[in-house]
């Protein structure tokens, strides 16, 4: 990551560079085209970082103003756990500033951002094929093994 890079919160200003990065990590994950995000879903997850109601948060990598990177998280309650825990759902990095230490610096700020919240653990998942992604996972935090499955409702 460049000297002038820094992670913080998200602000309003930011949704016109948010939004490439948000688009990019959907499709990532095969939500594009026919399969992309209806609009109202990502409006909705836009308006959550803004509610303080709301347990949901997001941070960016800005470079010298130039958003390069997103981290969302949540907090939530356990049934293992007396504190919350975090989950780092969304974590995307600009494909040019990848290999920089910008996706290390989004998670540690979840770390730090997590901690300051009181909870005691952060958690994320990730395709069995990321392999740049869990090669930096591997170095920033304990894969436990286990195999996530989901069903539409």
């Amino acid at each position: 990551m460049s000297q002038r890079a820094a992670v913080r919160p998200i602000q309003r200003s930011d949704y016109p560079q948010w939004r490439p990065l948000w688009d990019g990590y959907n499709a990532f994950y095969g939500r594009a085209g026919s399969l992309m995000l209806p609009e109202a879903i990502t409006a909705s997850t836009w308006a959550r970082f803004f509610d303080a109601a709301e347990p949901v948060h997001a941070l960016v990598a800005d470079d010298g103003g130039r958003v390069v990177g997103l981290a969302h998280h949540l907090y939530h309650r356990s049934t293992t756990r007396l504190h919350d825990v975090c989950y780092l759902q969304d974590l995307f990095v600009d494909e040019r500033q990848r290999g920089k230490g910008v996706g290390r610096a989004l998670i540690t700020a979840v770390y730090a951002a997590a901690r300051a919240a009181g909870c005691g653990r952060v958690y994320w998942q990730t395709k069995t094929d990321n392999h740049a992604g869990r090669a930096l996972y591997d170095q920033v935090a304990q894969h436990n093994g286990f195999v996530v499955y989901a069903s539409e409702l």
